[in-house]
């Protein structure tokens, strides 16, 4: 079995500059893509997660949520960015099912545990069994309970993160609206690694529209972390516009694209 994570960036899903608007013929291609993938390589085991875009980041930054969790007005918060990013895991869940694939939303919200914004403990069990079953686990940026801040936001990426340790996956593919990562001269870095990266860090800055969980310096230096800690894991950051970039990613994601973090 080959296991790859594979994240639909929220800007390659939805519109971030328009409140709770998705890019349907977007979603409809990347899930035949995947169909494809997994129908071309039985081996093949897919997590995948998909960001909040704009619909949890809008209702998230309005409340604070990231921040705490503690009046009563801010648990309302809560449950509203709770429904939001259900809401959209819903329908990226329908498109897949739709594309012939047994996808499954496993909601992070009722299995993480969190100590002021970092994920301590997250159920692995039910994402073991569903990938047992040769159904296709999808996870999501979420709200969670935290023992410090009362309540908080987890990203898809630190929720991958977490997952990774145990389950151990050869390659994390990050899918967003850019080519990769790009320098000063917006051009794309084909390698980051933590000896390149007080050359480039400057370069990297934030995300079009709403991003609560931090723009794509946040997402590298999180990467570089994760890299460290898991010596057989690469990841790649890419655009999944493209018409076969994300099949092709999940076939030969060895190949010269986007931009590789690795140690």
């Amino acid at each position: 079995m080959t296991l790859v994570f594979l994240k639909l960036g929220g800007s390659l899903i939805t519109d971030k500059t328009q409140p709770e608007t998705i890019r349907p013929t977007v979603l409809a291609r990347v899930a035949r893509e995947i169909k494809a993938a997994l129908t071309e390589n039985p081996d093949l085991k897919v997590v995948l997660g998909h960001g909040s875009g704009s619909f949890g980041h809008v209702a998230a930054a309005s409340y604070g949520t990231r921040q705490g969790v503690h009046s009563a007005e801010q648990w309302a918060g809560f449950a509203e960015v709770s429904d939001a990013a259900t809401r959209l895991n819903a329908i990226v869940r329908r498109y897949l099912l739709d594309a012939g694939i047994p996808a499954m939303s496993l909601s992070p919200s009722a299995s993480a545990e969190c100590e002021d914004g970092t994920i301590r403990h997250i159920a692995l069990q039910p994402i073991q069994k569903a990938l047992a079953a040769g159904l296709l686990p999808i996870i999501y940026g979420d709200v969670a309970f935290d023992s410090v801040r009362g309540g908080t936001i987890i990203s898809t990426e630190e929720v991958m993160t977490a997952l990774a340790t145990t389950l151990q996956p050869s390659w994390l593919l990050l899918a967003g609206e850019t080519d990769g990562v790009y320098d000063a001269e917006s051009s794309v870095i084909p390698t980051i690694t933590r000896a390149n990266l007080p050359h480039i860090r400057a370069a990297l800055g934030g995300s079009r529209g709403t991003d609560v969980t931090g723009g794509m310096l946040t997402k590298v230096l999180t990467m570089l972390d994760l890299v460290d800690a898991q010596p057989g894991l690469s990841i790649r950051i890419f655009s999944g516009l493209q018409p076969g970039a994300i099949q092709n990613a999940l076939r030969e994601p060895h190949g010269a694209f986007g931009t590789l973090l690795s140690r």
